[in-house]
Parts: structure tokens; C-alpha cells; sequence
């Protein structure tokens, strides 16, 4: 017992006033070894870290020695055996009472005060005269009261738990070490009731805050007064054994259990997700609540020594820690079996919440000793960084791959394009963590093309870098479009390749100006790609009405004879149905686009055909075959371009198939455009 305590008492100051090294250690021997009447010198003397009693008798007064006199000592002693052995089991006059401190805060503030100026005493007897039978009286009344404060400082955690739980710690984390909750345990203040020592707590403190303060402090005054005493070990033993219960339970009821790896690696991704989900909520708690809270009280009660109360936080914390952030090292060492739009964004969500906690997290397991605890979660952190940007490149592999020729007839959006700006879109979410990994991990290739392609927008927080994420996007958005044309040449109709280059496209750009992509990208992305957008439309309108206009003979030519104008409706007619039936099982999935398509193609074909029409029609009026040879006004006209690119062509009275037959004749479609 006696090397045990020894060794603790090297790194704890005095309570009262500071000790030079042989005083401290007179003071552990009078305290530490078992005395007897007969035996008391030969057990002092026989330590092997000391020489003799006699030298103590020729070490000059201390401070606390001449402060401390020879009937300060007898009073001392007199008021310890009386008040002491009131709380000795052996003693006659035991008073049974569970608690002391429950019983009667101003008794257990009596109480404290005796033992420190017994502890006094104590030093005072073995410089005056080492030999003397009091030294052996105040050894074992220091026992006894160091065993009635080891069972009230057991009494006092096992019963307040409740006062104790982490947000009432982490709500006293403001008390100081002279906090006025603490002042009442002062045994040499005056004494003050109850009511008193609560008045002092402030008004805008709670009733619980209360409790807990005064719990907290009770657990301080007691730690101090034993550590001070030699009688630490005692001490910190019943601390860790309540105390690591309590933190190891909260980790239980957050949901936080052990896994084996080979459990955990047959588990489906989809339980995973579920499990991630559910440790992010619980880490946050377990962080910021539990393990700070932990610390805050440890750091609190044991303030007197720094190194016990590391001492206890690592054995406290230390496996709880460890066990609470095994789950995400796990994940990020699973074997990929899943694509990567399965995995990464839990994968980004954990690798977020542990950033996110890692300033706390690098707070609270400061020490040396729990150093284990930070080197798993930074493990973590980087093994969460490859995986996320090698689900990166496998997605824009996945494109590059991509062999799928399941393309929409009607040249509507294609499958692959709602999935990867899908993707992209919530990709772009996660622009922060991206930025992290990413400014790592630099783009390599096509960078020329990349920037003849991509300026990174200005982004007005200076203190937002997002740089590395918006280049990355654009370069896999850039990636996506190229391939986007590749599957357009799939198509045998141009008309229809540059109708599917429009609807993809337009809905490219939709998704990027209806999400975070936009603040990436920023408004020149936009525009460029509206611009080309509209490229494509032109393009369009070129393949797939040229042969209707150029049907017409033009405003510059010369006056036809009736039989060329003849040939000329023939031709217009011909033209114009050919052209409506392929056209008119096209899709275009954007109402506005659509809208604006069908303005431009009947701005540039009805005024052409109108002008034609109302020319020739009257030198052709004679024609007894005329409702074979005009079948459209001007007006019908616009009414069939109207119902382009809905998937269906719009001919009243009919069913879609009929229409389709009648199209395909353009002699028969003459004579069903005269009736309607």
C-alpha cells in the first residue's frame, strides 16, 4: 500500500498549502504504514526511500510548521477524535446514518475540515517527534475518516446519476475551481446554512442545475481531501468502476454494440445504410454529450491532479471510444460488392459527421493514453477519403461503358440521363466534403480540353472553396454529354438524333439550374449550354423541314404557269405529310422548348406556304380536281404544327393508326385535309 500510494502522491499538490518533498513524504509514511504501539518506529524506519526518523527531527521549520503550533496540533487532534469517531462503526458513539453529506451539510463540512487540519497535525507531529503515541492516534483516525469519505464519495456517485448524467456536467462547465458552489466546503469560511449556500447558486440557475452543481462540488471537495491525504487510489477506484459504467450503458442505450468482422461482412449494404444512418445520430450524442460531458466532470472533481484525472478519463473512456467509432472504420474498409451510386453518399455522411465532431473528438481524447482513439477515427477519415473517389472514378467509368442500346424511339429523355444528373445533382450536395477529398486528388486527364470547356465560377464567400468540386463535376458532366452524343448516332434519322440531343440536353441543363450544381457551375455554364441548346433546335428544324421549304418556289420566283403551281402544291403537299408523319411521333418531353420549337418552325413555313397559297389558288379555281390538289389552308397549316412532339400525330376523326395509313398517301391525305 505504502509504494502504491507513494508513487500517486509524486503528482498531487497540496489542497491546502504546497509541501517540499521530504515533508510530502514524512507525510506519506505517517499516513501510509500500519501503526501499532510497539511497532510504529521500526515500520517508519524500515523503508528503504528513507534513513532514519532522526532526520526528520533535524529539518528546518516549514511554513505550515511555524503557522502550526504545538496546541493548534492538540486541538487539532482533540476535535478530530471527537467529531471522527462519531462516524466509526467500532465506535460507541456511531451514529447510523446512510449519509453524511445527505444528512447534514454543515456536519460533512465539519467533517472535511477535521481531516484537513488532522492531515496537519499529522505533518506537524512527524517533524516535531516521530515517536509520539498522538502520531499513532491521528494515523488511525486519519483511516477512519478516509474510509468514511471513500464510502460518501461511493454513495454520492452510485446515488446521483441522475444529477450526474452528461448534460448535467456538460451544463456545469462554466464552474471554476473557486466556483461559489464550492465555497460552502471551505472549512475555514464562516458557516452558512443551506438556504445560503443555495442563494449563491444565482437565481438563474435551475433546481437542477443546482443539484448537479452541488453534487459535483461535493464529489471535488471529497477527491481533493483524499488525494491530499495519500489515500488517491482509494479514491479513483470507486470514480472508474461508476463512472465507466454509467458511459459504457449510454453507448448501450445510443445503440452502439461491438461488431464482428465477420458478421459485419456479410451484411447487406441495405442493413448497413440503416446502421450508418443511426450511428451518425448516435456518434453525435455519444461526442458531444457523453464523452464531453465525462470529461468536463472528470476534469472537475479531479482538478487537483491533472494526471489522475487523465488517468481516470483514459480508463473510463478509452474502449467506450474506441468501440464507438468502430462501426465507420469498418465501412470503410468493406470489400466493394455494391455500384457506387449504392455506396458513396453514406460513405460522405460519415466521412461529414466525423469531421464534423473531430474538433470535439481531438478536445476531449487529448491525452497521450488515448491517442489509440484519435488514430482510429484519422485512419478512418483517410480510408473514407479513397473509397469516395474511387466510387468517383468508378461512376465515370460506368459512363464511359455504358453499351446500352435501348434508346426511346420518339428521341425522348434517355434512361441513363435521369440517373447520372441524378447522381451529379446529389453529388453536388456534398460540395464541402468533395472539396476535401478532391483537392487531393487533382483531375489528370484532358485537362486542355477540361479548361477550353470549364471556368470555375467566383464564388462571393471568400471562405467557401469549392473549386475542386466544381471542376470535377463539370469534368463528369462534360464526360456524360460526350457520350450523349455517341448514342445519338445510334439514331438512322438525323432529325431524330439532334431531337434526342435537344430533350437531353435540356434536361441537363434543368438539373443543374434547379440545384446546387448552378452555384458550382455558375451562370456561364448555363448559358453556354443553352446557347448550344438552341444549336441543336436549329439544327433540328434544318434536317427536318429543309425538304418543306425548299418545296415552295419562294417570293423571288418567277410566275408559275398553272401547271408548275399544280406540280408545286403536289410537291408542297407530298413534302409536308412526309415530314409531319415522322415528325409527329417525335417527343419533346419540356413544354416551354416545345412551345418555342413549333413557333420557330411555323414562323419560318406558314408565311412561305400562305403567300404561295394565296397566289396561286386562284388560277387553279377551274381545276375540277382542286380539293385533290389543295388540301391545306394556311390556317390548317398551323394547326397540324401545333400538335408536333407530342408522340401521336393530331388528325380529328381518326384513330392513330388510321392517321398514319392515310399519311402514308399523299392523295388521300389531300382529300381529308379538304373536309376538315
Amino acid at each position: 500500500m505504502f509504494n502504491d500510494l507513494y508513487k500517486d502522491s509524486q503528482d498531487i499538490k497540496s489542497y491546502v498549502t504546497p509541501l517540499n518533498l521530504s515533508q510530502s513524504a514524512m507525510v506519506k509514511m505517517a499516513k501510509s504504514v500500519t501503526f501499532s504501539t510497539s511497532s510504529s518506529a521500526s515500520n517508519l524506519s524500515s523503508h528503504p526511500s528513507f534513513t532514519s526518523l532522526a532526520s526528520f527531527n533535524s529539518l528546518p521549520a516549514s511554513p505550515l510548521n511555524q503557522h502550526f503550533s504545538q496546541s493548534m496540533m492538540e486541538e487539532a487532534l482533540e476535535s478530530a477524535e471527537s467529531i471522527i469517531k462519531k462516524w466509526d462503526p467500532n465506535s460507541q458513539s456511531y451514529r447510523k446514518i446512510i449519509s453524511l453529506f445527505r444528512h447534514s451539510r454543515k456536519q460533512a463540512k465539519e467533517f472535511i475540515g477535521c481531516v484537513r487540519d488532522l492531515r496537519r497535525a499529522m505533518h506537524f507531529l512527524v517533524s516535531q517527534d516521530s515517536k509520539s503515541d498522538k502520531l499513532v492516534l491521528a494515523q488511525n483516525l486519519m483511516q477512519i475518516g478516509m474510509s468514511m469519505l471513500e464510502k460518501e464519495f461511493f454513495q454520492i456517485l452510485s446515488s446521483n446519476r441522475d444529477h450526474l448524467d452528461p448534460d448535467s456536467a456538460s451544463g456545469q462547465s462554466t464552474i471554476s475551481s473557486n466556483s461559489e458552489f464550492e465555497v460552502y466546503m471551505e472549512y475555514d469560511e464562516d458557516d452558512d446554512d443551506d438556504d445560503d449556500e443555495l442563494k449563491k447558486a444565482g437565481e438563474s440557475i435551475s433546481q437542477v442545475e443546482k443539484a448537479s452543481a452541488l453534487v459535483m462540488s461535493d464529489l471535488k471537495v471529497i477527491a481533493e481531501t483524499m488525494i491530499s491525504c495519500g489515500y488517491g487510489k482509494e479514491c479513483i477506484k470507486s470514480y472508474k468502476l461508476i463512472r465507466k459504467s454509467i458511459v459504457d450503458e449510454g453507448l448501450h442505450l445510443l445503440g452502439i454494440e461491438k461488431v464482428k468482422n465477420s458478421q459485419f461482412h456479410k451484411m447487406d449494404w441495405g442493413v448497413l445504410e440503416v446502421m450508418i444512418k443511426n450511428w451518425i445520430k448516435a456518434a453525435n450524442i455519444g461526442v458531444t454529450t457523453l464523452f464531453k460531458g465525462e470529461k468536463l466532470l472528470c476534469d472537475h472533481v479531479f482538478s487537483a491532479s491533472l494526471t489522475i484525472g487523465q488517468s481516470c478519463f483514459n480508463q473510463i473512456a478509452k474502449e467506450a471510444g474506441l468501440n464507438l467509432f468502430m462501426l465507420p472504420e469498418l465501412v470503410a474498409h468493406k470489400e466493394k460488392k455494391q455500384h457506387h451510386h449504392e455506396r458513396i453518399f453514406k460513405l460522405m455522411d460519415l466521412y461529414a459527421a466525423i469531421s464534423d465532431l473531430w474538433p470535439d473528438i481531438e478536445m476531449i481524447f487529448s491525452f497521450d493514453s488515448l491517442a489509440s482513439v484519435k488514430t482510429r477515427v484519422l485512419s478512418t477519415l483517410k480510408k473514407l477519403k479513397d473509397s469516395i473517389h474511387t466510387c468517383l472514378k468508378e461512376f465515370e467509368t460506368t459512363i464511359h461503358k455504358d453499351s446500352s442500346k435501348e434508346l426511346s424511339p420518339e428521341g425522348g429523355v434517355y434512361k441513363l440521363t435521369r440517373t447520372t444528373m441524378s447522381f451529379i445533382s446529389s453529388l453536388s450536395e456534398y460540395s464541402r466534403v468533395l472539396s476535401e477529398i478532391l483537392t487531393e486528388h487533382p483531375l489528370k486527364t484532358n485537362t486542355r480540353l477540361l479548361e477550353s470547356y470549364f471556368t470555375a465560377p467566383i464564388l462571393e464567400d471568400e471562405h467557401v472553396n469549392n473549386h475542386a468540386c466544381s471542376v470535377h463535376l463539370a469534368w463528369l458532366i462534360l464526360v456524360f454529354l460526350c457520350k450523349l452524343d455517341t448514342k445519338a448516332e445510334s439514331y438512322n434519322d438525323v432529325s431524330l438524333s439532334y431531337i434526342f440531343l435537344v430533350n437531353n440536353l435540356q434536361f441537363v441543363v434543368d438539373t443543374v439550374r434547379s440545384s446546387q450544381l448552378k452555384n458550382l457551375l455558375g451562370d456561364d455554364w448555363v448559358t453556354k449550354h443553352e446557347v448550344k441548346l438552341k444549336s441543336y433546335a436549329e439544327k433540328y428544324e434544318k434536317a427536318a423541314w429543309t425538304n418543306v421549304l425548299v418545296s415552295l418556289p419562294g417570293k423571288k420566283s418567277t410566275k408559275l404557269s398553272p401547271e408548275e403551281a399544280t406540280t408545286c402544291f403536289k410537291r408542297f403537299h407530298s413534302a409536308f405529310a412526309g415530314a409531319y408523319l415522322k415528325q409527329s411521333s417525335c417527343v419533346i418531353a419540356d413544354a416551354k422548348l416545345r412551345d418555342e420549337l413549333k413557333v420557330s418552325i411555323a414562323r419560318k413555313l406558314v408565311p412561305e406556304y400562305r403567300v404561295f397559297y394565296e397566289k396561286y389558288l386562284p388560277m387553279l379555281r377551274q381545276d375540277r380536281n382542286i380539293e385533290m390538289l389543295v388540301c391545306f389552308k394556311p390556317d390548317n397549316l398551323e394547326n397540324y404544327l401545333s400538335g408536333l412532339f407530342h408522340g401521336t400525330p393530331m388528325l380529328s376523326g381518326s384513330s392513330h393508326s388510321a392517321a398514319s395509313a392515310s399519311l402514308s398517301s399523299p392523295s388521300c391525305f389531300s382529300i381529308r385535309c379538304v373536309k376538315h
